[in-house]
């Protein structure tokens, strides 16, 4: 019997950013699905994500307003915020995430984070067994 890889979903408006995160996680054993807009995310099916990475400044619906919308129909799923902005414009709204990470970031650092997070929800999910 084999496990399944966790599925990271990732959503940005940028063609390059997706691709390069997409082959990240990939190459790091997840598998990725990229979204380039928060509409198209909410359009697929948010129950097989184990994780979702979104950019905050995006046309349409924000990073913000995506977690806000994600949460309601999976509390406990971790969400990372990404930004090209050198600053979060509200702190108090970047609260309730997993991580936040500006552009250009650390790869090895999301990875290591995503994994952080998948372990500290699996630990989660044990105990409420």
């Amino acid at each position: 019997m084999s496990r399944r890889k966790p599925v990271v979903a990732i959503v940005d408006d940028d063609p390059r950013l997706l691709e390069s995160l997409e082959n990240l996680l990939e190459s790091a054993g997840y598998a990725a699905c990229t979204f380039h807009s928060a509409r198209s995310l909410l359009a697929s099916e948010l129950m097989q994500i184990d994780v979702l990475i979104t950019d905050i400044g995006m046309p349409g619906m924000d990073g913000f307003e995506l977690r806000d919308l994600v949460r309601e129909a999976r509390p406990g799923l971790p969400v990372f915020l990404i930004t090209g902005r050198h600053e979060i414009a509200d702190q108090v709204r970047a609260r309730g995430i997993s991580g936040f990470f500006r552009k250009p970031f650390d790869g090895q650092a999301l990875l290591t984070a995503v994994y952080a997070a998948l372990c500290d929800r699996k630990m989660e999910g044990e105990h409420e067994s």
